[in-house]
Formats: C-alpha cells, sequence, structure tokens
C-alpha cells in the first residue's frame, strides 16, 4: 500500500509544476516534497523530469497520477454513499463571487443556527479562481458568470443577477451627459457590466471607456460607498446593491428591459453533489432566495 503523504506531496507536484508550490500548498518543505517523491521512484522508477522552473511527468509518473485520481474518486463516491442520509450534518463547501455571496452567505448561516451540525466554508473569488478550486477539488461546488466548457465540469443554471444602475440618492440621470457629469465608479467586471446595460439605456452611446471614472474597488461591499458619498455612478448586480448597508444613499435608474448574468454551479463531473450539498441548494430553490423561478 502507498504511503498517503508520499501521494499527497506526488499529486501535489503534478498539479502546481514545481517543488516550491507544491512544498507551499501542503505546508511542507521542498526537501520533504523531493524525499516523498524519491521514496515513490524507489518503488517505481524515475516519475518526474526535474527542470530548471518547472517540471514533466514521466509516462510513469502519469499513470501513477491518473491512479491517484482513480483512487480519489472512489473514494469520494464511498464518502458521498456513506453520507447519502446525514443531510443536515457535515461541512458544506462552496466558492462564488462576490455579489451572489453577499446573497448567500447570511443566508447559509441562518441555516447553519437551525442545524448545528454543519458547517459552512465560503469563499468569495472571481470565476478564474472558482473554477480552479472546483477543479482541484478545494471545494465540493462553486458558482461562475460566465459557463465553463470543461469535460471535467458539470454544469447546470443557478440564478439569474440583473444589472442595475446605481447612482446617489437625488441624482437626476436622464441624458449621457448626467453620467459624464457623475463619473464612473469602477470594479472589476466594471466596464463590461456597465456597457452591457448602458447599451440598453442609452443607445448610441459613445461608450463607457469615454466617461471619467471617479475610483475603482475590487471589494463588492465597498463599489458602493463612493457611490453613496456622491462620487459617482457605478454598474453593479442586484445582489449587491440590495446587500449594501446603506440604501438610503442610493438609487437606482430605470433602464427598460433587464440585463441579466447567469450564475452557473459547477461540480465536479466525475460525482453527483453530496447528500449536504443537494439539500442546501434545495432549501435555496423552496425559499426562493434569487426571486421566483431564478435558482
Amino acid at each position: 500500500m502507498l504511503n498517503p503523504q508520499w501521494v499527497r506531496s506526488f499529486v501535489a507536484l503534478a498539479e502546481h509544476g514545481n517543488f516550491t508550490r507544491a512544498a507551499d500548498r501542503l505546508g511542507l518543505t521542498q526537501a520533504a516534497v523531493s524525499h516523498h517523491v524519491r521514496h515513490l521512484e524507489a518503488q517505481f522508477g524515475v516519475l518526474v523530469i526535474r527542470r530548471a522552473r518547472q517540471i514533466e511527468l514521466t509516462p510513469a509518473g502519469q499513470a501513477l497520477l491518473d491512479y491517484c485520481h482513480e483512487i480519489e474518486q472512489a473514494d469520494r463516491r464511498l464518502q458521498v454513499r456513506i453520507a447519502d442520509g446525514v443531510a443536515d450534518r457535515g461541512e458544506i463547501s462552496l466558492i462564488t463571487p462576490g455579489s451572489v455571496g453577499l446573497a448567500l452567505y447570511p443566508l447559509l448561516l441562518s441555516l447553519q443556527q437551525e442545524h448545528r451540525g454543519l458547517v459552512i466554508r465560503h469563499r468569495f473569488a472571481p470565476d478564474t479562481e472558482v473554477l480552479e478550486a472546483v477543479l482541484r477539488k478545494q471545494y465540493e461546488f462553486g458558482l461562475v458568470t460566465l459557463k465553463p466548457d470543461d469535460a471535467r465540469l458539470a454544469v447546470e443554471r443557478f440564478a439569474e443577477e440583473p444589472l442595475e444602475l446605481v447612482v446617489p440618492a437625488g441624482a437626476c440621470v436622464e441624458r449621457w451627459e448626467d453620467l459624464e457629469r457623475l463619473g464612473f465608479i469602477d470594479h472589476p467586471d466594471g466596464f463590461a457590466m456597465a456597457s452591457r446595460l448602458l447599451a440598453r439605456r442609452f443607445p448610441g452611446n459613445p461608450g463607457v471607456r469615454t466617461l471619467p471614472c471617479h475610483g475603482f474597488s475590487n471589494q463588492i461591499a465597498l463599489i458602493l460607498e463612493p457611490v453613496a458619498r456622491g462620487l459617482g455612478f457605478t454598474v453593479i448586480p442586484r445582489h449587491a446593491r440590495q446587500a449594501f448597508a446603506r440604501g438610503e444613499a442610493i438609487e437606482v435608474v430605470a433602464c427598460g428591459a433587464a440585463v441579466v448574468d447567469t450564475l452557473w454551479l459547477i461540480r465536479r463531473a466525475e460525482w453527483p453533489l453530496s447528500a449536504r450539498a443537494g439539500w442546501v441548494v434545495g432549501w435555496l430553490r423552496e425559499r426562493g432566495a434569487f426571486g421566483e423561478g431564478e435558482v
């Protein structure tokens, strides 16, 4: 039987590409990771070709990695089957974009208060990090705004996030010139979201990037703070606006037909959601947490 610690070191090395990152991921020294791999090579022959900045798996190394993944998948399926009858105990691990996380996390905490056997592990992250974390099995499921095309993932529609044009309370926005006067508060998806929504509200506009930019924040909970202080406007998903504590200091400008971003639930394709995760998703559906028909 293979030593589990040697196997973890080898898998981390294969996934991260070099000894430094593998050691950091495992909380070990590079020497320890190298020592573990040498033990495996004593059994199976050369597993990795060591280069200056990147390792390369040999055919034997790839065969061992495939075997490790097969064992991990079998172990995961066993855990899901064993836990299948215990839906309200154990860990729920999910990773989501900030805007929907602001809406989901308080609900999940309320559920945890009712079922103290649950443990909620939630991380806010952009799409790229969500994909990587789910693929590496660091979280059981995640939410992304762009539908991925990856055979390793199972993908299903989860919710819709309507975009909103948010301005300081009392601001009058009827023409493009009013936006020029206010200035734009940007965020990581700001220009993309604003371009889609403002094309609907102000057809033929010269483009969001022609507007003066009065600020930027990558913290979803803080994007509306400069808007509330009268420093500019922004375009943001409805869930982020609803979660803002000082709702009286901002206003939403009607933009006609809704422009929405679809949120996609992703998980590894090899196994279904655990009983706990499936139960939580079902609970959210019953609650209608994102509006009728959206979850």
